[in-house]
């Protein structure tokens, strides 16, 4: 996923740390070439921090960029310099936050379609296929059958179904890959 910063980053910006006059500087609160510079200096790290909270790349980059927006618009109140990247790490989980608040409340209120009745025809079939699984699971060896239970019918992972078993990772993956092996055979044989 191809990350564009808003300005170059061939070499990292350097902080202002010019306070030239402290009292005026916490009276107006963060300036705009602090705030600037942080944003630029940080850039990828809060993209990184809003793709671990977002599915999306666009959405990642709208919600930096908005956080920088908003701070910029409240810097008055960001009366220590030195938090100015709090600030922005903040309202980008904020505002993450919200944008995945929106997202589901939007596929609440989607209606949802009626679903598609089976024909009877396709009911008949996938009976006959299931009656076909369960033939099939009965003809594997005792280890192989208890692996692919535990991995494909009760959603377990290896390593859940390696202590469930008392087996080792490795087994339950051979276990598993034979069992399937068997499974396709046997499915395809004609009945």
């Amino acid at each position: 996923m191809p990350v564009i910063a808003p300005w170059s980053a061939a070499r990292p910006a350097q902080l202002s740390t010019q306070r030239g006059d402290t009292d005026d500087a916490m009276a107006a609160g963060t300036t705009v070439d602090h705030l600037t510079e942080t944003y630029r200096a940080h850039y990828r790290s809060l993209l990184g921090l809003a793709a671990l909270l977002l599915d999306d790349t666009a959405s990642c980059e709208d919600v930096v960029q908005e956080a920088f927006i908003r701070v910029h618009s409240a810097r008055g109140r960001v009366r220590d310099p030195e938090k100015t990247l709090a600030y922005l790490r903040q309202t980008v989980v904020n505002l993450s936050r919200s944008a995945l608040r929106r997202r589901i409340l939007g596929l609440k209120l989607l209606s949802k379609p009626m679903p598609d009745m089976a024909s009877a025809e396709e009911g008949a079939y996938d009976l006959l296929e299931r009656d076909q699984l369960i033939k099939a699971m009965r003809g594997l060896q005792r280890r192989q059958r208890e692996v692919l239970v535990l991995r494909y019918f009760a959603d377990m992972t290896e390593a859940q179904v390696a202590e469930a078993l008392g087996i080792s990772l490795g087994s339950v993956k051979a276990y598993g890959s034979r069992g399937i092996a068997a499974l396709r055979v046997a499915m395809e044989a004609p009945a």
